[in-house]
């Protein structure tokens, strides 16, 4: 399972709306290699399912993720800062055992 932290739910609704997309538009997050830790995660909005996806519901925001990439996610929460920290989604992976300071790779 993925789940998603209400403010996270709120930045993705408000993004939904500045770029023009649709309540069709679904919420993807993938792993791909790269960054610094080796691993690196991605968020889109996509409207397509594939048989090889798995979704999510969490909070009214539904979650796709491929099966490979679902190896590496389950459990997480998807949260959103906005704090002199930072600003932007935080991934809270379980599986990580090392990230960048930056928060957008990780090794498993």
């Amino acid at each position: 399972m993925i789940s998603v932290t209400d403010k996270a739910k709120d930045r993705i609704v408000e993004l939904r709306g500045e770029e023009g997309h649709t309540e069709n538009h679904n919420v993807r997050v993938s792993v791909k290699g790269g960054g610094c830790s080796g691993l690196m995660y991605d968020l889109t909005f996509d409207e397509s399912i594939s048989d090889g996806d798995d979704v999510f519901e969490d909070k009214g925001v539904k979650v796709i993720v491929d099966k490979k990439s679902l190896l590496y996610l389950l459990g997480t929460t998807l949260d959103f800062s906005d704090g002199l920290n930072g600003k932007g989604f935080q991934f809270i992976n379980p599986n990580a055992s090392r990230t960048c300071g930056c928060g957008e790779s990780f090794s498993v």
